[in-house]
């Protein structure tokens, strides 16, 4: 089990980044557009001063269960370990034990 500090802060890294995703968007669309060297440094200035943690690339895939950081499926959202153990009880539809 991740330590629950951890798994905290990358909630609210996720939260910080919906909140700001539409302003981004939209800054990002008017330096697109913007004719001027300078107009486009303004806007950039701008989207500088946004919190650091609102930018989606500091964003870390966790398991759902333990908050593991490492080994995480994304097509389940969990872990390697919680992924096999899960899969050996059953409880994931579709996903059988390989054997060859």
């Amino acid at each position: 089990m991740a330590k629950k500090s951890m798994v905290e802060r990358e909630r609210k890294r996720q939260r910080l980044v919906n909140r700001y995703a539409q302003r981004r968007e939209n800054l990002k669309e008017q330096m697109k557009a913007a004719s001027s060297l300078e107009e486009k440094l303004n806007l950039h200035r701008k989207l500088q001063k946004f919190p650091r943690n609102s930018v989606p690339v500091r964003l870390h895939n966790r398991c759902r269960l333990t908050g593991r950081p490492k080994g995480y499926f994304r097509d389940f959202g969990l872990s390697r370990h919680m992924l096999r153990e899960m899969a050996n009880q059953g409880l994931l539809p579709g996903v059988t034990k390989s054997s060859w």
